[in-house]
């Protein structure tokens, strides 16, 4: 069977298996925007299916092997389809099949100037901040994002240019199907470790990312684990970032006062380049904005486009985003599900100047729970109140035998429900006017914060 690559320059008809997913719908897009003729089928109706639609591609609800017709070329299907799937199986014996991993790295081939921007934590922060600037700065980027960005309200968008900004996962090495020309890489923590299993193997994965990348490495110079992963890396331009001297960009003289706001100095190669302000909170956005500042200037966007590109930006969705304020109680939502992800997000909510911070958490697979059960519990104190639902198996089955309980008993004054509606009502109940609740996990813990916001309109 013929590669993607030669596949993508020889047919017209694709058909997608899970179209209305937030990690196919853009590349969707930018398909359609490329001349191609599309069709997709779902499960769900979601918005992101009916946009698909307005776009031109022809949608089909349900998955069976009708969908399939005679004309078409290449099917791209996304791996969250379970086995047994109908139209999925009928489509591997008759068509040409990938998986939407394929057809990412596929599509970072098509551009000059493809960002890859990978690590642990702020991939998807990092992905829509950098793809905001190069609007601002009119470089008209493509983009595939994990989360919605409120400026262009998709996942992802089709430009004009040669610019092409890409969220690159590290589960089940995804991003190693993609040829990035600038590296960004964030930071490098454990996570996903029911696949790959330690910290070693995902440090190898991150070196063979940052080795498949064609010419310039942007990365974390104060995280260790990313500076021991790169170390030794010939043929490539490295710029390192963070906040100490040695770094090429440094950000320095940070002030954040609370609330959604920060500002910084930022220095490049010793010398003063701009004083940066934020409109996203915390401490970890600082060190996120001058990675994406890096970038976009790699890319050839002018010093003042960048600036304003990032004051403007005003975070991505399920980043900590504001969902308003009822009876006096804020809330928001987050898509923090891994300890490092949650202690930023925590201690920046606290030093926002709420009477009192509600964490209703989330738990996320049940191998992550087990292997950072402390670590979890340890961050999970950080809040003033601490609220936890059953844990989210997702893919996997719980062997294990963990439980939220197990979870609870190991944070003081914690409590923890099986279902939302009681997450809901003990809330309400019991937060006050002047205090901040925030959903935390990247299940669909979203639906309680919504579940609660409901309530009170």
């Amino acid at each position: 069977m013929k590669d993607i690559d030669t596949l993508l320059k020889e047919v017209k008809r694709i058909h997608f298996i899970g179209i209305g997913g937030s990690g196919m719908c853009p590349l969707a897009e930018i398909l359609i925007s490329l001349g191609y003729k599309l069709s997709g089928s779902d499960n769900n109706d979601t918005e992101t299916f009916r946009r698909i639609e307005k776009e031109g591609a022809k949608v089909y609800l349900g998955q069976v092997k009708e969908n399939l017709t005679e004309d078409i070329e290449l099917v791209i299907y996304t791996n969250a389809i379970l086995k047994g799937n109908e139209e999925l199986e009928y489509a591997k014996e008759h068509f040409p099949c990938f998986e939407r991993a394929d057809l990412l790295g596929a599509i970072s081939r098509l551009y000059s100037n493809c960002i890859g921007i990978c690590g642990t934590h702020g991939k998807t922060t990092v992905t829509s901040m950098t793809t905001q600037i190069l609007m601002e700065a009119g470089l008209d980027p493509s983009a595939v994002i994990g989360g919605k960005l409120p400026l262009i309200d998709a996942y992802g968008r089709h430009g004009y240019s040669q610019n092409f900004v890409c969220e690159s996962c590290e589960f089940n090495n995804t991003f190693l199907k993609m040829n990035a020309d600038i590296a960004v890489i964030l930071n490098i923590d454990e996570d996903h470790l029911d696949f790959f299993k330690n910290l070693d193997n995902i440090k190898k994965s991150f070196r063979e990312f940052a080795e498949n990348t064609t010419r310039t490495i942007i990365y974390n110079g104060d995280d260790k684990n990313t500076v021991d992963t790169i170390k030794g890396i010939e043929g490539k331009k490295l710029i390192s970032f963070g906040r100490g001297d040695s770094n090429e960009w440094v950000a320095k003289n940070e002030k954040i006062p609370g609330g959604f706001h920060s500002e910084y100095d930022l220095y490049h190669n010793g010398e003063f380049t701009a004083h940066i302000e934020l409109s996203v909170p915390g401490e970890h956005n600082i060190l996120n904005s001058v990675a994406a500042f890096a970038a976009a200037y790699e890319s050839g966007a002018d010093i003042k486009s960048i600036c304003k590109g990032i004051k403007e930006f005003k975070g991505a969705g399920r980043r900590f985003e504001l969902l308003g304020t009822y009876k006096g109680i804020t809330f928001a939502d987050d898509y923090a599900h891994h300890p490092a992800e949650l202690k930023v997000t925590l201690e920046a909510a606290m030093k926002m100047g709420y009477n009192r911070v509600w964490a209703v958490h989330q738990p996320f697979t049940y191998t992550r729970t087990s292997l950072l059960l402390d670590d979890f519990a340890k961050v999970l104190q950080i809040p003033d109140k601490c609220v936890l639902s059953e844990i989210m198996g997702s893919r996997e089955v719980n062997t294990i035998g963990i439980h939220t309980k197990d979870l609870a008993d190991k944070i003081p004054g914690s409590v923890w429900f099986e279902t939302f509606e009681e997450i809901c009502d003990y809330v309400l109940e019991n937060a006050e006017s002047g205090d901040l609740v925030i959903t935390l996990g990247c299940g669909d813990i979203y639906k309680a914060a919504r579940m609660m916001v409901n309530r009170l309109k």
